[in-house]
């Protein structure tokens, strides 16, 4: 037996969490990587308005600048077009996996790459990104960031000697982190690692992550700004019909998510049809996207000062319905074409036009109810619902609003996992034969110790048993494929299996030797049986053994048997816990009772 496979049963002991000091190690890292994320947003959020400069007012510059101040006529469609053919000679040349909002990418790295990002990604991201919004597509930051903030992560990983899992709690680390630097949203960065990139609520991610995101937010007052983004004064609604408003809301929003995500793959599968390389389907879509700029200038860039705009309430119906259509139409098309960009800032907009128009009809002020739209669309398409809540409170600075936007985000929660199989990050990964379950569980292997399952009191060999005789048990008598060999006072001695009689045949010079002097347990593999059922399941699949003999740690004396098929039945009861339906409520009918 390997060191390897035997190594869990020294160092297993029973805890409510799996966790060592590596812990604090990989805390410490994450310093380093929430720093080197905190100066890649800066870094990226100088790219785009030097961009912007360049792209719309011809000037080498990083002061900010505003795509709907330029006068550029016929121009804002060629603009776009330029900045997506540099975006698709960048991701034929250069890397495919800069195409796109990024958290797809990173989740794929994460589950199935074993959480490794190259350099390349990590330089190209940030600058086509920065190509693309500031030539004018539709997009936000904060998909980019993701996946920048994760390459730093991820690449630092690479510089030691860690497991796929630690390298994981890094990259997410430096993504959760990049969020929070370009948002000033600490809370909904570490929930949307949870959420949406971990697949696991463990101390060993999670303390890491926070320390990566509140380094990068300390950080954030020199290098973007403090306070809240978006900040805007309409008080929260505090009657009674203002939660059951903020889940109507949530309903509507939840049902724009599901047709943005069902419309943006449909966008994607026409751009497949095109008979040209996917390297010009960027260029193809910007001009798309120029068209919508003549029709409404605010559709072009991250759309921020939109967004502000919303909240404060100072845009007129018709030009929020204008807003809502042709953001939506441009952010479909650009997106689907695989340029480089993101999916938050977009959503934040048409969400946050459908919840103002519904609030006209609402008492209080259009401008909160944009904020209740905005918590609820990232919610619905995300499948983020505690991150949306949050994020909408933190990026807005309305803690009081927090009972509404949860309503909200339940609410668009729930009509999203109803209506949709895929969200609008897992669906491309979907399409690329992956299967992703967002539903985090305790595993019930791990919930069950081995004397709960083991068969006690197995049948046994006596130690004084020869070899011959045993060669003739297990050809005859034998009804399983290993027996334990135990002593007269029942500790256990080894464990005897066909192959083991086989050889005793085929050597008839042992014929007369007792199995006490055939076997050893130096490296047989036993069970505790206070040990999970989960970490003998992975002694079995790493030493190939399916039948383990159970024995008192103490004594070494043998109390049971577990087998492979013993493992199914933890499984088998907790698939009855999930699906069996009983609906009878117990009475009991004695003299004194009435019914």
């Amino acid at each position: 037996m390997t060191d390897f496979a035997t190594r869990p049963l020294r160092s297993h002991r029973l805890a409510d969490h799996n966790v060592d000091f590596r812990m604090i190690m990989l805390a410490g890292m994450a310093v380093v990587v929430g720093t080197g994320c905190a100066l890649g947003a800066w870094l990226l959020l100088r790219l785009i308005t030097l961009a912007t400069n360049i792209f719309w007012y011809g000037r080498l510059s990083a002061s900010p600048a505003e795509i709907t101040d330029t006068l550029v006529g016929f121009g804002i469609v060629a603009i776009p077009v330029v900045g997506s053919l540099i975006v698709g000679l960048m991701a034929r040349f250069g890397s495919d996996k800069i195409r796109g909002h990024g958290i797809p990418e990173a989740i794929e790295a994460i589950l199935f790459g074993e959480s490794r990002l190259s350099l390349k990604v990590a330089l190209l991201k940030p600058i086509s990104s920065a190509i693309s919004i500031g030539s004018g597509g539709p997009f936000g930051a904060e998909g980019p960031i993701i996946m920048t903030g994760g390459a730093i992560g991820s690449l630092f990983a690479q510089c030691f000697h860690l497991s796929a899992a630690e390298r994981k709690t890094l990259l997410v680390a430096g993504a959760a982190a990049g969020m929070a630097a370009i948002f000033g949203t600490p809370l909904a960065a570490i929930l949307l690692a949870i959420e949406v990139l971990l697949f696991e609520w463990k101390p060993r991610s999670f303390v890491p992550v926070v320390v990566g995101v509140l380094v990068a937010f300390a950080w954030r007052p020199w290098l973007i700004g403090t306070g809240a983004m978006f900040p805007f004064t309409a008080l929260a609604p505090t009657a009674l019909w203002s939660i059951p408003a903020a889940a109507g809301v949530g309903i509507v929003v939840g049902l724009e998510a599901t047709l943005l995500s069902t419309a943006l793959y449909r966008v994607e599968d026409l751009f497949h049809r095109l008979p040209i390389h996917w390297m010009w389907w960027p260029a193809v879509g910007a001009v798309f996207v120029g068209i919508g700029g003549l029709i409404d200038a605010r559709v072009l860039g991250a759309g921020y000062q939109s967004i502000q705009a919303l909240l404060d309430g100072t845009l007129a119906v018709r030009v929020v319905l204008a807003l809502l259509l042709v953001k939506a139409l441009v952010w479909l098309i650009a997106l689907g074409s695989g340029t480089s960009g993101g999916v938050l800032a977009p959503l934040l907009i048409v969400g946050g036009a459908a919840g103002c128009l519904i609030g006209q009809f609402l008492p209080g002020e259009p401008g909160f109810w944009a904020m209740i739209g905005m918590a609820g669309i990232m919610s619905g398409a995300m499948r983020a619902p505690i991150t949306g809540t949050l994020f909408a409170a933190e990026l807005t600075g309305h803690f009081d609003a927090l009972p509404l936007t949860l309503a909200a985000s339940a609410t668009a929660y729930a009509i999203s996992v109803l209506l949709m199989h895929r969200s609008i990050l897992t669906e491309k990964i979907a399409r690329r034969g992956r299967h992703i379950l967002q539903e985090y569980s305790v595993d019930p292997l791990d919930m069950v110790q081995t004397r709960d399952l083991m068969t006690p009191d197995p049948a046994t060999l006596p130690g004084s048993m020869s070899t011959a005789a045993a060669a003739i048990f297990f050809a005859n008598e034998a009804q399983h494929r290993s027996y334990p060999v135990i002593d007269e006072e029942g500790r256990l001695l080894g464990l005897a299996s066909r192959t083991d009689a086989l050889k005793w045949q085929v050597n008839g010079s042992t014929g007369d030797l007792a199995l006490a002097e055939t076997l050893s347990d130096a490296s047989l593999l036993v069970a505790y049986p206070e040990l999970t059922i989960g970490v003998v399941a992975d002694l079995m699949v790493a030493s190939g053994i399916g039948r383990v003999p159970v024995v008192d740690r103490a004594s070494r004396k043998v109390l049971g048997i577990l087998t492979r098929q013993d493992l199914l039945k933890a499984r088998g009861s907790h698939r009855v816990s999930e699906t069996m339906r009983t609906g009878r409520l117990p009475i009991s009918r004695g003299k004194n009772m009435a019914c």
